[in-house]
């Protein structure tokens, strides 16, 4: 369509049908290719539908926009349900800054800008609510005298936080003049004053800036900020900006569309991509993607080495995938909301029980936002059944009874306490009950090998511990360990013909460690030029 053709364009019509292009690309761009980024987002969180849960946000500065943001984000639970739900925030997002900025196309930058901040995973839909109420408020006020702004100011302030400043800004430059901007100092003064005294455990720039606007308290990124200042450039100046020529609008428009298919950080997501699908269960997805890609950090071996084990390929593929060194398996405990998760759900697998919990506890106290998690909560009360710890898991059953799309599973799982028949019954409880522990002993993750072999000599039929015990020696380059215990797998795997990996292993071994080609030979190369995993000289490839 040419330049002319969009001229002869209605208003209304072209603002249509740019609305209808921003709410179906971003629908698309979430639910078909990021909707691991929509779980990563709702695994962080547990929305309840109760009073308490209200007026625990509701009381703290930008509450509101927190509530707000946190009720959209329990949709993300089913992906294109959460990807609609931030369509039509973007669609609201859009349509509002119309109402300020003339030109339809300078409208889209903030929309795009908007849209790539987003890719930072630790951006919080509150932050989004937040400008969305401040645009909204200043349409409802448009002309509405100077002094009433002085009471909704510090209103707004406090249901939604720094914001506020978008608000004043916008009414600044609607009445243009001088006596609103005294609203500027005031709203200043205000913040200065709830910064030293309902905020004063938060650094200044962050209680200047949002406090529940990113998931990292002690964060401001740059983007945060210069959203709600474009908003305010284009509806001061738009209008001028046009007066350059057509192609400066192309250009802003062209800017606008490589935003709107800006590439988030490949490896990041793809990691989120993995965790995703390792707590929907698709082992086999995560192997199919590592086969093409997989980023070389100890997390991503988790996942990969967990899937393999799931789908009863550990022992023939696991050096055909990229290995971290010795916390490849199983990570020690990071303080942090994500690194542990493939480890969690390891631990939960392998008959680990209390270490599943434990991790998973862990996980949750360390949500820096100091939410819960249903994800978190649901792993917790699913190991207290387990463990037949029935009080302590009603208490977390009842709490995600008050949740929307956890409702009905805590219902369920309530049915179960109690009765031992129905969870020894029960597909998968009754199977890892069957395989974990019976004897209590104090957990050391630099025993980590010794402590897998405790779990398959108390229950044979746990190949997977196994897998995990034998995988373990070879992670630790402990040949003689190896050589010890693979009996074991001749005896207890079930093998018509010796797994790929261990073939490999006992090439280099009686080739002391020169096999060309061989994945395990490579590997123990790599850990003794990075010195991660330092290869004991006792028991090296090169000493048998």
């Amino acid at each position: 369509m040419s330049s002319k053709s969009l001229k002869n364009l209605s208003p209304s019509f072209l603002t249509a049908a740019v609305t209808l292009v921003v709410g179906v690309s971003v629908f698309l761009f979430w639910w078909l290719c990021y909707p691991h980024a929509l779980s990563y987002q709702e695994q962080y969180q547990l929305f309840l539908w109760t009073g308490d849960y209200l007026l625990q946000d509701i009381w703290q500065v930008g509450g509101l926009a927190d509530w707000l943001g946190e009720f959209f984000v329990q949709f993300y639970y089913v992906e294109w349900l959460g990807a609609l739900v931030l369509a039509l925030l973007f669609v609201a997002f859009f349509l509002l800054t119309t109402k300020f900025v003339d030109n339809i196309w300078y409208a889209l930058i903030p929309a795009a800008l908007l849209h790539v901040h987003m890719g930072d995973e630790s951006v919080l839909l509150s932050y989004v609510v937040a400008l969305l109420l401040a645009m909204s408020m200043s349409v409802v006020m448009r002309k509405a005298h100077y002094l009433f702004d002085l009471l909704t100011v510090p209103v707004l302030y406090l249901l939604i936080g720094p914001a506020t400043w978008l608000y004043v800004g916008l009414r600044l430059i609607q009445r243009k003049n001088w006596q609103t901007a005294g609203v500027l100092l005031y709203l200043l003064t205000i913040q200065l004053l709830v910064s030293h005294t309902l905020l004063s455990q938060w650094p200044f720039v962050t209680s200047m800036c949002g406090v529940n606007y990113y998931r990292i308290p002690l964060q401001v990124p740059p983007l945060q900020v210069l959203i709600p200042v474009a908003i305010l450039i284009l509806a001061a100046w738009g209008h001028k900006l046009g007066t350059y020529g057509r192609w400066r609008v192309a250009a802003l428009a062209i800017i606008a569309v490589m935003c709107i298919f800006f590439r988030f950080d490949e490896d990041k997501y793809e990691l989120i991509r993995q965790d995703y699908l390792v707590r929907n269960e698709r082992w086999q997805e995560v192997i199919s993607r590592a086969e093409k890609h997989q980023v070389p950090v100890n997390f991503s071996s988790e996942c990969v080495n967990l899937s393999l084990a799931m789908t009863g390929q550990l022992s023939q593929r696991q050096f055909a995938f990229f290995q971290s060194g010795e916390d490849a398996l199983i990570m020690p405990m990071v303080r942090d909301l994500t690194s542990n998760l493939p480890t969690m759900e390891a631990f939960y697998r392998l008959g680990m029980v209390n270490e599943s919990m434990r991790y998973a506890f862990d996980l949750q106290e360390s949500i820096l936002n100091g939410k819960k998690s249903g994800r978190l909560m649901k792993r917790i009360a699913e190991c207290c059944i387990i463990n037949g710890k029935y009080a302590v898991a009603e208490k977390y059953l009842t709490l995600l009874e008050q949740s929307l799309f956890y409702r009905e599973w805590a219902k369920d799982a309530k049915t179960y306490l109690g009765n031992e028949a129905w969870i020894d019954a029960h597909p998968q409880w009754g199977k890892i009950r069957k395989l974990r522990y019976q004897n209590d002993f104090l957990y050391n993750y630099g025993e980590l090998d010794k402590m897998l072999g405790n779990l398959f000599i108390n229950n044979p039929e746990n190949k997977m511990a196994l897998d995990y015990f034998l995988a373990q020696l070879l992670l630790k380059g402990d040949m003689a360990g190896f050589q010890q215990y693979l009996p074991w797998a001749q005896h207890y795997g079930g093998y018509a013909v010796m797994p790929y990996t261990y073939q490999d292993v006992m090439k280099c071994i009686q080739a002391k460690g020169n096999v060309p080609g061989s994945p395990y030979a490579s590997y123990v190369q790599r850990m003794k030029q990075t010195r991660h995993a330092a290869v004991p000289d006792d028991t090296s490839i090169s000493a048998h």
